[in-house]
């Protein structure tokens, strides 16, 4: 350790003779912890919202989705192998048939899009209502039921008024020319799941039959609508759709959920930087405090800076003393402020969760945001973002005290002594 970080440390710690000055150095410390512990906090608060409202807006709609210009797709079960060797970071793909229907029962009507799905589609991974709590995939594809069964989502069934064992008539946009006129294809269908939960809110809108079943009714046998296409991050999306392209090529038409539903998202990306921005301010005016501390300092020790001079300390050592006690108190507030805001950031469910026992009052209603828990995500990249930024401007904040420091006139300091 050069004598530098030694003077430095002792000057830190040492009694002064002005306490205000020991009062301001740790008013900055403190101020650095709390900008920093804030605005960890506040961008794992952001990262889990945005991760939690992405998830209430998309719902079970594909991370990718392919389809042809031509209408259907024929050669599906090779386009799906394709699929699945192009990125490793596919997880499923799934054949689909969809189309926009009518639902009726006990003299209500709700629109829906009827759509045939294969067993391994992810929408049937989440919890359904089934007759004796049977699984979604077993009631659905019964190949011994008099009549086809029907899933569909919670508000459609307080829409129609069905539950469970319920027939529902679905009537597609299609017509059979007789004598008569054109009649309505009606086919009826019995209810066998119910969502347990209210997805995104475009999942309101999907009411869903086996594929095989609505390959038959609303499509063409053989032919699908699509490829709905799973992936490991919401992230991987778009690269797999810009490859996809690139392989694939004319007639099909690939789109991510991003390009799809991104202005959803963008305005909360936004926030977070926008709250970025303000919440260092705090860190701003805390470094302000240090260039007031490393100021007084210079002042109260100036005596202590002609003799070092005099005694052959250059320039450059009396800069890097004043700035390495800037460093100190910036180091101090940054490593505090990073172990308070990352305690905070993964407790912070827990901790919501007491002040409302305690307080009796509803501080995060999960009715209203659809979340089952205080969402709360850190992200690595965000840490180290906060903490170099924190230390840049600690570091940026003892530059003119330094130099004001390495520029005095040993002479002239000592005159008057």
């Amino acid at each position: 350790m050069g004598y530098e970080w030694f003077i430095s440390l002792r000057y830190l710690r040492a009694r002064r003779k002005q306490t205000f000055i020991s009062v301001i150095s740790f008013i900055s410390v403190t101020g650095v912890t709390l900008g920093v512990a804030a605005l960890i906090l506040v961008l794992a608060i952001m990262t889990g919202f945005h991760d939690g409202v992405r998830q209430q807006i998309l719902g079970n709609v594909p991370h990718v989705t392919v389809q042809s210009q031509g209408g259907t797709v024929s050669d599906w079960p090779q386009l799906v192998e394709t699929i699945r060797s192009t990125s490793s970071s596919v997880i499923s793909a799934e054949p689909y048939v969809v189309k926009e229907a009518m639902l009726l029962a006990h003299g209500n009507v709700a629109a829906a899009n009827l759509k045939g799905v294969s067993p391994d589609n992810r929408v049937l991974s989440q919890a359904f209502f089934t007759a004796d709590n049977q699984p979604i995939t077993t009631v659905l594809y019964d190949e011994n039921r008099t009549q086809p069964g029907i899933v569909i989502a919670a508000d459609t069934a307080a829409l129609l008024g069905v539950s469970l064992g319920d027939r529902i008539n679905v009537i597609p946009p299609d017509f059979t020319l007789t004598p008569f006129g054109l009649i309505p294809k009606i086919k009826p269908f019995d209810v066998v799941g119910i969502a347990r939960a209210r997805g995104g809110f475009l999942d309101t809108y999907y009411a869903y039959i086996s594929l095989e079943q609505a390959q038959h009714f609303i499509g063409e046998v053989d032919k699908v609508s699509g490829i709905e296409v799973e992936v490991a991050r919401f992230d991987d999306a778009q690269p797999l759709a810009e490859a996809l392209r690139a392989d694939l090529g004319y007639p099909y038409s690939i789109r991510s959920w991003q390009e799809m539903f991104g202005s959803f998202l963008a305005a909360l990306k936004l926030e977070k930087l926008g709250l970025f921005i303000v919440l260092g301010i705090i860190v701003l005016v805390a470094a302000f405090n240090i260039a007031t501390t490393l100021i007084m300092v210079v002042m109260e020790k100036h005596k202590d800076i002609a003799i070092l001079r005099s005694m052959g300390a250059t320039s450059r050592s009396i800069l890097k003393i004043f700035v390495f006690e800037g460093l100190l108190i910036g180091t101090s507030g940054t490593a505090l402020g990073t172990g308070l805001g990352l305690t905070l950031a993964l407790n912070a469910d827990a901790m919501i969760s007491w002040l409302e026992r305690k307080l009796h009052v509803t501080i995060f209603d999960k009715t209203v945001y659809g979340m089952d828990h205080f969402p709360s995500q850190v992200e690595s990249a965000d840490v180290v973002a906060v903490v170099v930024v924190a230390m840049a401007i600690c570091l940026v904040a003892t530059v003119y005290p330094a130099l004001r420091a390495a520029r005095l006139d040993p002479a002239e300091s000592l005159r008057y002594e």
